[in-house]
């Protein structure tokens, strides 16, 4: 299955996500100027990695077409945890794999309980607790 599409950047509205360079980003704030009579629409948007928190800008013409991840939202449970990593299951397919707990997770996650990850450009990020 494909990683990403391409989507009109016209059509992205704020809480879509698109990649800005190399990284996922959700977008924050976007708005469009237009310039004279013979220039096109121009997009602005904000967006913030949903990898690393960090902010991007972006401004493209309104007719041209931007990279979106698909994102698969899926559920898992703990099998074990050591430190900032848990081994977790796949509940549908029981693969088994090591994944980063998020700092403001570190409390909850515990052996046995569900857990929502999301996998996107071949990354996979625990997001919360079930």
């Amino acid at each position: 299955m494909d990683e990403t599409k391409l989507v009109s950047v016209g059509d992205l509205k704020k809480g879509d996500t698109i990649i800005i360079d190399g990284a996922p980003c959700k977008i924050t704030d976007t708005s469009t100027s237009r310039p004279g009579k013979h220039g096109h629409a121009k997009v602005n948007m904000m967006a913030v990695g949903l990898l690393d928190g960090k902010k991007r800008q972006l401004v493209m013409p309104g007719h041209d077409k931007v990279e979106t991840p698909i994102i698969e939202k899926k559920s898992a449970q703990i099998l074990s945890v050591s430190g900032t990593t848990a081994n977790v299951m796949d509940m549908e397919t029981y693969e088994t794999f090591d994944m980063d707990i998020p700092e403001d997770m570190r409390e909850q996650v515990k052996e046995g309980i569900e857990v929502l990850y999301w996998a996107l450009m071949g990354v996979k990020v625990m997001k919360q607790v079930k």
